[in-house]
């Protein structure tokens, strides 16, 4: 290693040989380095997940352009709107096709006494060009009354392939009292207000959720002819309904307005922000630490080198050589830590908590900017010392 720095740096490292010289205070220093990344990584990890979640949320849905109620601020909650405003949709040139869609949270009991909350997906089986192409064929099966597919990465559900549920041999389940035949799977996977994911029809779901009507859809889904601009259509619906109770987006811009509206003001997502804060904080603080008592224990030698007309830059590069040491080493252990610490809750939760690439560097770039940081709030004390009160 010292062969290796002497020749990237193009001296003797000093800064390398001053931290193993003291190696339980490395030991220590990298501890909280890794501690730091680790804090860091977990709410990168669960805040990634909540963002995949969301996206994910609108898997099945295959539109154009969105319209919503202007509270619904997520796909999921907002005040219904009234079927009527897809007659109006659908009075706007341009638009080729809009469907009802009907949302809603049912808890089904399964078979081993768990309980597995899903989220409820309606819509009319003619509605083929409005869901997701792979969901398109199993759609015209719920015709029949109480089928449903289910989405077999639901949280506490577990199949082997030859048990997968189909329309020859469906699984039978019971949501709030009412039996329901689940004809085939698809794949979502958990998110943080469901369990899992359930598809069935418009009728099928009014028997779900006897107290909703036909007529209050939980969103309308258009799909545009072919070559339209869908902002301009957005617009030209909107215009048409005239009503300030409605929003009319292209499905694009709502997804993003979901995910920055749960991840800025709901508190789940401000909480992991603040974690990752939290995180960086540690991090300088510990190798302020480190870097600071570095300092002081060889504050006589920097003050030779002082003596002899070595300036400030050379300290700051030799400090700055520690705390990139210290970045990168501590970083590995963070990284394997936390690859292991993302398996086990993505195990534990369902929720699709990965790392990736941007994720690593960024972190990594992250760890360097803090320490490099530290570092130079820990030179302050040597730019300010006088060689000649040392000795």
């Amino acid at each position: 290693m010292t062969a290796l720095l002497s020749r990237l740096l193009g001296r003797i490292p000093i800064g390398w040989l001053q931290l193993t010289h003291s190696k339980s205070r490395l030991t220590v220093a990298l501890a909280g380095v890794a501690f730091a990344n680790v804090l860091v990584f977990v709410q990168l990890g669960i805040s990634g997940g909540l963002n995949q979640t969301i996206n994910l949320s609108y898997q099945p849905i295959q539109a154009d352009i969105l319209i919503s109620s202007s509270d619904a601020n997520t796909l999921a909650d907002g005040s219904p709107l009234a079927r009527q405003r897809m007659f109006q949709a659908l009075s706007v040139p341009g638009v080729a096709e809009a469907a009802p869609l009907y949302l809603g949270i049912r808890d089904w009991v399964r078979e081993d006494g768990g309980t597995t909350a899903l989220q409820v997906y309606g819509v009319p089986p003619e509605a083929r060009n409005l869901v997701r192409t792979s969901y398109a064929d199993d759609l015209a099966a719920l015709r029949l009354p109480n089928t449903a597919l289910l989405d077999r990465l639901s949280r506490g559900v577990s199949f082997e392939e030859a048990e997968l549920p189909t329309f020859a041999n469906p699984l039978e389940a019971e949501l709030s009292g009412v039996a329901v035949d689940v004809i085939g799977t698809f794949s979502i996977g958990a998110g943080f207000s469901a369990d899992g994911n359930l598809l069935v029809s418009d009728q099928t779901f009014l028997r779900l959720f006897p107290q909703r009507s036909a007529g209050t859809p939980s969103h309308i889904l258009v799909r545009a002819e072919p070559g339209h601009n869908l902002a301009e259509l957005a617009d030209s619906i909107e215009t048409v309904i005239a009503s300030d109770a409605v929003i009319v987006r292209p499905l694009s811009e709502a997804i993003a307005s979901d995910v920055s509206y749960q991840t800025t003001e709901r508190p789940t997502g401000l909480i992991f922000g603040f974690g990752v804060v939290m995180g960086a904080i540690v991090g300088v603080v510990i190798v302020y630490q480190v870097l600071s008592t570095d300092v002081a224990d060889h504050l006589r030698e920097y003050a030779t080198f002082k003596a002899m007309g070595y300036r400030q830059r050379f300290f700051l590069e030799l400090v700055f050589e520690e705390a990139v040491i210290m970045a990168v080493l501590g970083f590995i252990p963070g990284v394997l830590i936390s690859l292991g610490i993302y398996v086990g809750m993505s195990a534990a939760t369902g929720l699709p908590i990965e790392m990736d690439m941007p994720r690593a560097l960024g972190v990594l770039i992250g760890t360097i900017f803090a320490c490099t940081l530290s570092g130079a709030i820990a030179t302050r004390r040597l730019a300010a010392a006088d060689p000649a009160d040392l000795f």
